[in-house]
């Protein structure tokens, strides 16, 4: 499973959810600001990785790494 680490306000988180929306990746919206070891957002964990930001090229090899499971049916 796929975790992203949001705020309310934060404009990137919005564009980080969107992006894996159209990429059709399945994923779970966390409120950071339940999560004390959480400082900046968005923050995504993909296999215990934690990837800070909206790094696309980090993104996309953790999610080809995870293989066709978390991938939404077309």
């Amino acid at each position: 499973m796929i975790k992203v680490y949001t705020t309310p306000t934060c404009p990137w988180c919005h564009v980080l959810m969107d992006w894996l929306d159209k990429q059709g990746v399945e994923y779970q919206e966390i409120d950071a600001r339940e999560m004390p070891d959480i400082s900046s957002v968005p923050v995504t964990e993909i296999n215990g990785e934690r990837i800070v930001g909206f790094d696309r090229p980090a993104l996309k090899a953790a999610i080809a790494n995870l293989g066709s499971d978390s991938k939404k049916a077309a």
